[in-house]
């Protein structure tokens, strides 16, 4: 299931492929779809894919995100056609099936997260760190050094909280992003902690 935005920013228009399950959009460089001012919050809004289509959250922005002129609230369902409004840009939803999800208003919650010990929950708020506090770095979480740096504790007791989280969020394969995955996961439903 693709499908693409039409980007438009102070009278330019550029196309915007959705070609993985999630993509973020900001003002801060590292973001996929980048929006050059000051109305637009450093990470600003998540478009990501479920079996179902595709949803728009807004992520605690200082303005706001509107979706065919409503505040957006907490998430909806996109479907082909929609107009997303972030500060001075307007982005229009284009489905390649002509739809992109139900025409409901929201979308089914994300799961809570699972259940962690005292010190996994210490592990994923430093490996959210970037994803929560503005001014980090976006979207590249703390190296396995760093988390055990920020905590004091071995790369190794790290390595194996992090093992016992891809199980406990679900994430399976072995590829060099999974702790971005993590961290994804863990601020969408709710497990970032306070930074």
């Amino acid at each position: 299931m693709g499908g693409y935005f039409e980007v438009h920013v102070a009278g330019s228009v550029r196309l915007v492929p959705l070609t993985a399950d999630a993509l973020t959009i900001g003002r801060a460089p590292g973001n996929e779809v980048t929006i050059d001012s000051n109305l637009v919050s450093r990470l600003h809004a998540l478009v990501e894919r479920f079996p179902a289509g595709w949803s728009i959250r807004d992520l605690g922005s200082t303005n706001g995100t509107f979706v065919n002129g409503f505040p957006l609230r907490p998430a909806q369902t996109l479907r082909d056609g929609d107009r997303v409004e972030i500060g001075p840009a307007r982005l229009v939803f284009h489905s390649p099936e002509g739809h992109g999800g139900t025409r409901t208003v929201g979308v089914e919650p994300p799961p809570p997260p699972p259940v962690l010990t005292p010190r996994e929950q210490e592990v994923v708020t430093v490996l959210c760190r970037p994803y929560v506090v503005g001014g980090t770095p976006f979207p590249e979480p703390p190296s396995v050094r760093a988390v055990a740096a920020a905590l004091h504790i071995t790369e190794s007791a790290v390595k194996k909280h992090l093992s016992r989280l891809y199980d406990k969020f679900g994430l399976t394969g072995n590829d060099d992003r999974r702790r971005s995955r993590l961290a994804a996961e863990a601020v969408r439903r709710g497990a970032a902690g306070s930074p």
